[in-house]
């Protein structure tokens, strides 16, 4: 009768700890599901949308984590020079940050919901510099570099992209820069790593006159990131063509989108907006909506 006893006891115990693993299971397969249907169709399709914290450079980089939080933007790049604050008060974001520092303002970040994927745009003078900037992506676990290398500087560049695999997303600043147009960036890279690619600011194209849809085109392929934003047309007398809510602008938002979705992009679209500094939170809200307005309809 004992031996009975017993053998119903284990197998009580069997059959609860079959039962618990299938309801741990069910709970976990739930709880993936959730996770899924929370990210747009975009985020489904590789596509994140970011935050360049330039946007917010008149605010400290703490209070830039609060406004991307309250965008509900999970991803940022920091440009470099950011002025901290909080506990780091007057303290930049940069190669000169300590060991430590690195990994208190990556845990601030990710506190906060938000990941550091990107710093830039980096430039320097200074070639040693370069293996620095590198260590601090790495330290922060950083996706990319955007950065505006001097042309003499590339065999230097790549072999830092193979040695850390990070990659670097070159910047499109207007002339002088050596890479305001696509043909310019392509001649120094088409023939480097494939790590090596574009953070391409569709605005600055537009100003120095080039078609922001054929540059897409000629960079496909090699499109790390970018720097989106919509601006207005150009007035005569007026030598700013000042961003604008997407959609309301000139650059065709909706056209390039679909130019990146049938290149089958996939990387980080950072929101640059440089307008209306001091309040710009409800206007990147507009262009977010639209943004998402687009994508869900295509994806």
């Amino acid at each position: 009768m004992k031996k009975i006893c017993k053998y119903l006891l284990i197998a009580g115990i069997l059959c609860s700890y079959a039962s618990c693993n299938t309801k741990n299971k069910q709970q976990s397969e739930e709880s993936n599901r959730t996770e899924a249907e929370a990210l747009t169709k975009a985020e489904q399709n590789g596509w994140y949308l970011s935050l360049q914290s330039y946007t917010f450079h008149r605010f400290t980089f703490a209070e830039a984590l609060d406004k991307t939080r309250e965008l509900g933007v999970k991803y940022i790049e920091v440009f470099p020079g950011h002025r901290l604050g909080d506990k780091w008060g007057d303290k930049v974001f940069g190669i000169d940050l300590t060991a430590e520092e690195r990994k208190e303002i990556k845990e601030f970040a990710e506190s906060k919901g938000i990941r550091i994927i990107s710093t830039g745009v980096y430039t320097t003078d200074n070639p040693d510099n370069w293996e620095k900037e590198f260590i601090l992506a790495k330290d922060m676990g950083m996706a990319f570099i955007s950065c505006e290398p001097a042309v003499k500087d590339w065999d230097l560049i790549e072999s830092l992209v193979n040695k850390y695999g990070i990659k670097i997303a070159v910047h499109n600043h207007p002339q002088p820069s050596a890479y305001w147009n696509p043909d310019l960036l392509l001649a120094q890279i088409s023939n480097r790593s494939p790590m090596i690619g574009a953070c391409c600011d569709v605005g600055h194209w537009r100003r120095e006159g080039l078609n922001q849809i054929d540059c897409l085109r000629k960079l496909d392929g090699r499109i790390v990131s970018l720097h989106f934003k919509d601006i207005a047309e150009k007035k005569e007398g007026e030598t700013e063509q000042h961003d604008v809510i997407w959609g309301k602008g000139i650059l065709d938002v909706a056209g390039m989108l679909k130019i990146l979705k049938s290149q089958n992009f996939k990387g980080y679209i950072s929101i640059e907006y440089e307008n209306n500094w001091d309040n710009s939170v409800p206007d990147i809200k507009q262009c977010i909506d639209y943004y998402t307005t687009i994508t869900e309809e295509f994806f």
